[in-house]
């Protein structure tokens, strides 16, 4: 077996079968012998060619991780489709890793740093992002049905028996509110769910990477061995103690993080049902304080809440909760909140249910909108608004403060505290400013200026955070490449993090709006309808459809660039001269790659920066209008009150249809290959990540592939002399999202075996995209670690790139390793008696390419030199 090399292929995001990874040779017209399975299942599993022998010098195996997230066509595929509606929490998560300045070793992390105060303000805003739709669905039950449903025609069109609601001792004070509460608490049970399944997914681990395999030391010489059996090999020498960590993906708990989720879940869940059952309680208690027995268990159940929501702000900043411990219990805090959470429930079910003798059913009784709305609307009582009374309110502010985290999140990561000061005088500041407003600072005049007004300054101000100075590192010890520097200049948390809550806000609003029209939905009345949703939806429509208008913009900008791009590239091509008719038509093809890959690597994060920084603005007019006494109908007159309803019907539309279609295209990403490659970069790039600020986040498939591939890369080095499977070094070929998956394992992997290592890299994004958006793991003082893991006195760095000019998501990685560009195509016309033109392969084909086979050859040579004879007790 002497000299003997495996090349362990890893594919990228397209779930690429086992047999293209290999690049098994098929026949025309005959069909190519299966890969074989060597080791793992088939989920994820190792493979190699059909015709491998144990004798050949190198062996291509190939790891098959894409069915973690592209399933394999079966009818889990469907459930998998549905954690697409999970993408604003998985945005949200990936938003903590995105933070310039984390420590490498994670228990450094100081709360007053930079990185600290970000993390905070990022799991803040995830409590939030989960409050949103609990919020939307208590609209719905408490709300639109509980509240405004109160005859038989509106409770019928509503799938179940809720016609109950309409008899006359359920009408009577705020029962049906508390039946309304099952909706949302439905949610939550079901976020449950999904939370322990997709931790039951995470969980089939191949060992704990923190606990290296036990081997068992030899035994006393036996004079009596049988002939030919070799006597034991001696043990390896103990490792080395590791020095300080310098990326964290060195963290050996970095993909370990069970304790943490489950911690995590419970605050989340908890604080979830507290802004459930906040809205009908605080409803109750504002129209008419309790009295008698009411009283006695309202005011401590409200104290049960607060004191849950105040654990949760303090404890997501706390080192328990946020540093991965492994399988750890949940705690004597997490079962603390899970019984306050459990109390503050019960009792708000006694004050909903409880009659009160001081006549607060009768208070409750004027304000709710009567029977028989949906078919006379001149009925008393039958206003404009019917809404839960001050429901509109708390979507308002709610949405408010998640911009203002939001600034905050931004203004932080960029420049620190100095940057997070601004926004925090602004919240403090709007604060006193809606308390001065609504009468509630007695010892001040009435304010002249109502809290919509005073809002936009506010936020401006807030705003000026985000134009501090930017916070540098000072450990960077190379000048940075062209198109290296920090995405969005350093505000990436806030534009990863505000996509998700966009995209959560629609998700929400279109709810709302699709269970309105189903209970408006053959009304008799031509006047107003039977129930109305909340003031802040119904402007959502007019905000997402001029979202849709001002992304279309930056579309057209990215095409005119790409255009530009192109006449560049094919210019330069037909400078060469000598050109056929034939060659200049291919020049056009090659050019559009060339302009493609410039375009993504160039232009990309730009104008999603131009477009996060318009939806930005756009969200703060949003935020003013939602809190102004002003109705969309309020702007339709005239012709630019026309356009301005076509907008809002059209975005109306548009978000009651955003969650299904949302959904049919996570479908088609598990099922199509063509949408896969094209879609599925974002969904793979998001839940690589574990979910350390989002426990609801979809499962990372990292969590998985990264110990599996570091076991098997460390146990086939680890193998005997004479064990037949024994390799004596492996050249570790990752492709695209692969590049990523290999990287997080040489860092893990112990320094005694990396020095059998080589690392291929190819179509590879380390310094472009996740060099510039996750400057903690790939950034320029970062990304040099991975260098020197692969780096000997005698050897050299043992990391070759490839990359080519065609590829969107290939280019040089400039990080000390050994770049080579890979001619794409070969040549504009055919040659050596071949009659097809050579293939363009921009993104693929890389192992087929000339200058990969003579790399590959030159490598395993080193490789084969590097181990020493005898080689007894190496390893």
């Amino acid at each position: 077996m002497s000299g003997r090399i495996l090349e362990l292929r890893v594919h990228g995001v397209s779930n690429t079968p086992p047999a293209e990874t290999l690049g098994v040779p098929t026949e025309p017209g005959t069909e190519p012998a299966p890969p074989r399975l060597v080791a793992g299942g088939p989920v994820t599993g190792f493979y190699r060619s059909p015709g491998t022998s144990t004798g050949d010098p190198i062996v291509v195996e190939a790891y098959s991780w894409g069915q973690l997230t592209s399933g394999a066509r079966t009818a889990r595929d469907v459930e998998r489709a549905l954690w697409t509606l999970l993408l604003p929490f998985t945005l949200a998560n990936v938003a903590l890793h995105a933070r310039p300045g984390i420590p490498a070793d994670p228990t450094s992390e100081r709360f007053a740093s930079r990185s600290g105060i970000t993390a905070w303000l990022i799991r803040l805003f995830c409590l939030t992002l989960t409050a949103t739709p609990v919020l939307a669905l208590t609209g719905v039950g408490v709300d639109l049905i509980g509240w405004q449903c109160v005859d038989d025609s509106c409770l019928g069109r509503i799938p179940g028996p809720w016609q109950f609601l309409a008899d006359p001792w359920w009408q009577r004070g705020s029962r049906a509110l508390a039946v309304g509460l099952l909706v949302p608490l439905a949610l939550i049970v079901v976020l449950g769910l999904v939370a322990w399944r997709t931790y039951q997914y995470e969980a089939v681990m191949p060992a704990d990477p923190t606990d290296p395999p036990v081997r068992q030391p030899p035994g006393p010489a036996d004079a009596n061995l049988p002939d030919g059996q070799p006597e034991q090999e001696p043990p390896s020498p103990p490792e080395p103690p590791r020095g300080p960590l310098a990326n964290p993906l060195e963290d050996p708990t970095f993909w370990w993080g069970e304790g943490q989720l489950r911690r995590a879940a419970v605050l989340h869940l908890c604080t979830g049902t507290v802004a459930a059952v906040a809205v009908p309680l605080g409803t109750t208690l504002a129209l008419h304080p309790p009295h008698g027995a009411r009283a006695v268990i309202a005011w401590p159940t409200v104290a049960l809440l607060v004191a849950v929501v105040v654990i949760t702000v303090v404890a997501i900043g706390r080192p328990f909760l946020t540093r991965r411990d492994g399988a750890t219990p949940l705690g004597p805090w997490s079962v603390t909140v899970i019984v306050l959470t459990g109390l503050g429930l019960v009792g708000t079910v006694l004050v909903l249910m409880l009659p009160d003798s001081a006549g607060g059913a009768a208070q409750l009784a004027t304000l709710r909108p009567p029977a028989g709305c949906g078919d006379a609307s001149s009925l008393p009582g039958c206003q404009e608004d019917r809404s839960l009374p001050g429901f509109d309110r708390v979507l308002a502010w709610l949405g408010t403060g998640q911009l203002l985290l939001l600034i905050a999140i931004g203004a932080t990561a960029r420049s620190g505290r100095r940057g997070g000061a601004t926004p925090a005088a602004a919240t403090v500041l709007i604060t006193v400013g809606a308390a001065w407003c609504q009468g509630w600072l007695p010892f001040l005049p009435p304010a002249p200026l109502a809290v919509w007004q005073v809002v936009p300054a506010l936020l401006l101000l807030a705003a000026a955070g985000l134009l501090m100075p930017r916070t540098r590192p000072s450990d960077v010890t190379q000048p940075l490449g062209p198109y290296t520097d920090l995405a969005w200049r350093g505000r990436g948390p806030a534009v990863i993090a505000g996509f998700g809550w966009l995209l959560c806000l629609a998700y929400s609003t279109g709810l709302l709006y699709w269970v309105s029209d189903l209970l408006n939905r053959d009304a008799t009345d031509s006047g107003r309808p039977p129930v109305v949703p909340p003031v802040p939806v119904t402007w959502s429509g007019l905000v997402f459809g001029m979202a849709l208008l001002l992304l279309a913009l930056v579309a057209i900008r990215a095409v005119v660039l790409f255009r530009r791009l192109r006449r560049q590239e094919y210019d330069e091509l037909r400078a060469e001269g000598g050109l056929s008719a034939h060659d200049l038509r291919r020049a056009r093809d090659v050019s559009t790659h060339k302009a493609l890959h410039r375009l993504v690597g160039e232009h990309a994060l730009r104008l999603i920066g131009w477009y996060a920084g318009t939806a930005g603005t756009l969200a703060a007019l949003g935020c003013m209008v939602v809190l102004s006494p002003a109705r969309p109908h309020d702007l339709t007159s005239g012709t630019t009150g026309t356009v301005i309803g076509v907008v809002a019907d059209v975005g109306d539309r548009l978000l009651g249809w955003l969650p299904l279609a949302i959904a049919a295209v996570g479908l088609l990403v598990y099922r199509n290959d063509t949408v896969r490659r094209s879609v599925g970069v974002v969904w793979d790039v998001g839940t690589f990540w574990p979910r350390a600020a989002h426990p609801l986040a979809p499962p990372s498939y990292a969590e998985r592939a990264v110990p599996e591939l570091l076991t098997r890369t460390a146990g086939l080095l680890a193998l005997t002399e004479h064990d037949p499977r024994r390799v004596d070094g492996i050249i570790l070929s990752g492709h695209s999202q692969g590049t990523v998956i290999c990287t997080a394992v040489i860092l893990q992997i112990p320094q005694r075996w990396r020095q059998r290592i080589w690392f291929f890299s190819y179509g590879c994004q380390l310094t472009r995209l996740y060099g510039r958006i996750f400057p903690a793991y790939f950034g320029p003082d970062r990304l040099p670690v991975l260098t020197r893991a692969l780096t000997r006195p005698s050897a050299g760095t043992r990391w070759t790139n490839f990359w080519r000019d065609t590829d969107p998501l290939g280019w040089p990685v400039t990080a000390g390793e050994r770049d080579i560009a890979v001619t794409d195509p070969e040549a504009l016309h055919p040659s050596d008696g071949e009659v097809a033109d050579p293939p363009i392969r921009s993104h693929s084909g890389y192992p087929e390419a000339a200058e990969f086979q003579r790399e590959r050859s030159r490598v395993a040579w080193m490789l084969r030199r590097a181990v020493p004879s005898p080689r007894r007790g190496v390893g």
